[in-house]
This record gives C-alpha cells, sequence and structure tokens, in this order.
C-alpha cells in the first residue's frame, strides 16, 4: 500500500520527566520517523496543559525542520483564533523561506483552551468566537500573496490545510479547494460524516487543490503482541479521563495507570474511546488500519502516540513502518546500527 503515512506529535511530557526532556525526545522521534519514511511531522498546539509540551509551536517546527533533511514538517495545528494573522503569516513565511518545500501550515478554528488563556495569548479583552475564522483565514491568506507588505510572508506561502473535528471545518475546507485533516483520534463518531461533507462541498481552487485530499488522524499504540501494546495504552487512556474531569497533568507511567482505581464508569468512557483506537500487535494493527483506510477512503493518515516510555514510542512506529513498507524501513532492518 503507498498511502503515505505521518507523525502528530504533542511532544508528551511523561510522569517522572521534564519538559525540556520531552522536547530532546520530539526531535529523536523526527529524526527517526524521517529514517523510517514516514512523509510528514506536525506538531500540535495547546496551552496549560502540562503533560503537552509543544505550546510555542512554531519555534518547535523550526527545530524539527533543522533537525531533519527531507519530512515535511507543519503544524497540526496552530489554533487562529489565538493568534493575530499577521504573526502567524511572519513565523510560517520565515519557516517557509528557511525550509523551502517543507513546511505545512495547518490550521483550526477552535481556541482549543479556556477563554481566560486565549485572551492571555491574542491579548484582546472581548472574547473571541471561532465565528470569526472565516475572516481570520481570508486576512491569513492575503499576508502570503506576492507582491505583499508583509515581509517574509509575500511570496513564501506554506499549503495551507483545514484542521477540524466536526462538519464546519469540512465544509469550509472543501468550498475554499484545501486539503482537509480530520481528527479521528477524538472525534471518531464524526469521522464519516465530515469527509462525506468535506468532499461534497469540494471545489477547484486555483491556489489549493484540483480534487478532494483529505487526511484522518489516528492513535495507535503498536507493540511485539496485543497484551503489550493494550498495558501501553493504558496511560493514555488514564490522561484522557483526568482531561475530562477538569484535571489535565502528565502523561502517567505504567504503575499509576494499573493501580488507578477505575470506577464503572471511568471504564464504560474509557473503552467507548479505545474503540476507536488502532491498539495490537502487528496482525492486529494491520487489519485494524486497514479497516480504517477502507472505510474512510483517506488519502493520507496521520498517526499520533502517545505512551509515556520513549523507546516504547519509537518502537511503535516501526512496527507500523514496517506493516506498510515505508520507504526506509528495509534500510533499516538491514543495518543493525540504525536500529534501536
Amino acid at each position: 500500500m503507498s498511502l503515505p503515512f505521518s507523525v502528530l506529535d504533542l511532544a508528551p511530557v511523561a510522569s517522572g520527566s521534564t519538559s525540556a526532556q520531552a522536547l530532546r525526545n520530539t526531535l529523536d522521534l523526527a529524526r527517526h520517523a524521517e529514517g523510517l519514511g514516514f512523509h510528514r511531522y506536525w506538531l500540535a498546539e495547546h496551552h496549560r496543559m502540562p503533560g503537552i509540551a509543544s505550546s510555542a509551536t512554531a519555534v518547535l517546527i523550526g527545530q524539527v525542520a533543522a533537525a531533519t533533511e527531507r519530512m515535511r514538517i507543519g503544524s497540526g495545528g496552530i489554533m487562529l483564533p489565538n493568534h493575530a494573522p499577521m504573526v502567524v503569516a511572519e513565523q510560517f513565511g520565515t519557516l517557509a523561506a528557511l525550509f523551502p518545500d517543507r513546511i505545512d501550515l495547518g490550521l483550526g478554528r477552535a481556541p482549543g483552551t479556556d477563554q481566560e488563556t486565549a485572551r492571555a495569548l491574542r491579548r484582546t479583552p472581548g472574547p473571541l468566537s471561532v465565528d470569526d475564522f472565516p475572516e481570520q483565514l481570508h486576512e491569513l491568506r492575503g499576508y502570503f500573496a506576492d507582491g505583499g507588505t508583509i515581509t517574509p510572508a509575500a511570496g513564501n506561502r506554506p499549503p495551507f490545510w483545514l484542521l477540524g473535528s466536526s462538519g464546519y471545518s469540512a465544509r469550509l475546507a472543501g468550498l475554499l479547494g484545501l486539503p482537509f485533516a480530520f481528527a479521528h483520534h477524538f472525534s471518531a463518531e464524526n469521522t464519516l460524516p465530515a469527509l462525506a461533507l468535506y468532499r461534497e462541498s469540494f471545489r477547484p481552487s486555483p491556489d489549493g487543490l484540483d480534487e478532494p485530499h483529505a487526511m484522518i488522524a489516528v492513535s495507535v499504540t503498536a507493540a511485539e503482541d496485543d497484551a503489550t501494546a493494550e498495558r501501553l495504552a493504558r496511560p493514555q487512556a488514564l490522561s484522557f479521563l483526568r482531561l475530562r474531569q477538569g484535571r489535565p497533568g502528565l502523561l502517567p507511567s505504567l504503575e499509576e495507570a494499573e493501580t488507578y482505581p477505575y470506577t464503572p464508569f471511568d471504564r464504560e468512557a474509557i473503552a467507548a474511546r479505545q474503540d476507536a483506537q488502532v491498539v495490537g500487535g502487528p496482525d492486529t494493527v494491520r487489519r485494524k488500519m486497514d479497516a480504517l483506510i477502507a472505510s474512510t477512503a483517506a488519502d493520507e493518515v496521520m498517526v499520533t502516540t502517545m505512551v509515556p516510555g520513549h523507546a516504547d514510542r519509537l518502537r511503535s512506529y516501526e512496527i507500523l513502518a514496517g506493516l506498510y513498507e515505508l520507504p526506509g524501513t528495509a534500510e533499516r532492518e538491514a543495518d543493525p546500527a540504525l536500529r534501536r
């Protein structure tokens, strides 16, 4: 299967570790993913989340791009309501000028944080509204126009992607003729309706696409066997549970996840979420991933893996790359010095 596979990284901060180590792990994973043949490497924007270190997304994109050579590096995504469009244009114009044909600008319409944090980011006294997103997007696109006055954005426009977890961004991406990335990893029930809406709404664009192009972001935990993968996936499940309860924290350790006093309601919530994830040994991962690709007709797959152990995280991506024979996998398997 020649479908491109990519990486979505939140720079997870595990229990007992630090944000500095999480950022070093991001650079290591990016180099590792490039060697395995992954196509893109995107960083996510989150704020006031103790377990996520990718908040300065544009800064981290520059570091990852400098640490790699071929992969496309981008945002998954920049939450546009949090930022003045001109600042985003300057940041990504700079990145596109420094790393030609390697930068992606993925954009989301939700602040992804509380209003207090959003106001602190934007320095705006009034409430921020996602309803302003089309106007913000139009303003942002204008700054990249050739002959513009915003340096270095003018003439250095990276490809735009719209990100979404519902039908709003799907429809907008279609009408604007832009590629669309859907967050299946946390809104699986909306995946098929949103992708259908995107394809139905699509209109070719002179500065976009001639035909629709959809990517799905999927949570994957791959290990040597199903039991090991299910154990490695438990900390992410506990992290999600705490987030739902308004108690975000560091990514729990395996021991924390195993000894946590789950209620029946907790277990039900976790089970519902894990139904949409791809967790297992190689055969299980291949079967579940193939079924998801077939049902969504996705043009690309972006994988996020949140496990506390860095070596386990690297291994999960290795297994996935081997299953789909990504470019670079055979070389890594043939050279013991390249294997972890």
